[in-house]
């Protein structure tokens, strides 16, 4: 657990003076003090800013010391076995932050938060929900996006499910980390955002492949082409830009995106079918093209999807 104290965050109001007690003046935390109190320099902090202060005002604790005088702890790890040891361990947050004789010590009497920011199973956030409540404790999945960059400047998005008035009473410190907060609903439910966020990072990973290997074969400037890439989605949006409907069902006849969205599946299907030309003269196979040119209309809502396997 002591290795992923600089992630586990401890915060009673970030607005606010953060009182950080140091526990001797040889913790690594000295340099802000005996007792540091430390007021935003911006609003939404970089993350590295956040996990400078709390792992010095974390210097030597366990995850339990931490929890059992937090408003709000955070927990990001890499995978779902060490969050779980994260909360569960004899030195786990919840052994500090509930239980008998556990009395909660965040502002105005309330039990603290957990807020979970690794992405893991959705099942496994509604598991590790059912354990914290069982301690009289709210737990929420709020994992992130934007990665490195966006942590570096404080414009993660995070993606919450969870208690509605257990979100309300942190949202304010969770915004500290990120310029945009979304509650997708229940436990689980901000997992699960998070998973189908990252099926389009991953897939379009995938094209990318499929598109520089054709691009190689026909001798063209990859580093150019990746230029042009980010140049044009960040003036359209990029795969984002068709996200505007409230259901992935096939549009009415008389939606009003139906036009724009015709007008894209033409240009598309023209485009993909030149690109499979294309990949023939190379010699090339390109079956995420084949599957793009089967699915584009469905995917853009214009038709039912086909059935499973074709």
């Amino acid at each position: 657990v002591s290795n992923w104290l600089p992630w586990i965050c401890c915060a009673a109001g970030l607005s606010s003076p953060i009182q950080c007690p140091m526990k001797s003046p040889g913790d690594s935390g000295a340099a802000l003090g005996s007792s540091a109190a430390l007021m935003p320099p911006q609003r939404p902090w970089p993350m590295t800013t956040i996990c400078r202060i709390l792992s010095a005002c974390t210097a030597n604790s366990s995850a339990a010391e931490v929890a059992s005088s937090a408003g709000l702890v955070c927990v990001m790890v890499n995978t779902e076995s060490q969050v779980r040891e994260v909360l569960t361990g004899a030195e786990g947050i919840l052994a500090g932050a509930g239980g008998p004789g556990r009395a909660p010590r965040s502002a105005g009497g309330s039990p603290p938060v957990i807020s979970v920011h690794s992405t893991i199973s959705p099942g496994g956030a509604v598991e590790l929900a059912g354990l914290a409540a069982e301690r009289g404790l709210a737990l929420l999945d709020v994992p992130v996006s934007g990665g490195a960059m966006g942590a570096h400047d404080g414009t993660l998005a995070l993606l919450v499910g969870g208690d509605e008035e257990a979100f309300e009473r942190v949202r304010e410190p969770l915004g500290l980390m990120g310029s945009l907060v979304h509650r997708f609903g229940s436990v689980g439910a901000g997992t699960s955002a998070k998973l189908v966020r990252n099926l389009i990072t991953f897939a379009s990973f995938a094209a990318v492949g499929e598109a520089s290997r054709i691009a190689d074969a026909v001798g063209l400037d990859l580093v150019a082409l990746g230029d042009v890439v980010r140049h044009s989605d960040s003036v359209t949006g990029g795969p984002g830009a068709i996200m505007l409907r409230d259901s992935a069902s096939t549009m009415d006849p008389d939606d009003p995106l139906r036009p724009i969205f015709e007008h894209s599946a033409t240009l598309g299907v023209k485009d993909l079918e030149l690109v499979r030309d294309l990949a023939s003269s190379a010699g090339t196979e390109v079956p995420l093209t084949e599957f793009a040119l089967a699915r584009l209309r469905a995917a853009l809502g214009l038709e039912d999807q086909p059935a499973s396997g074709t």
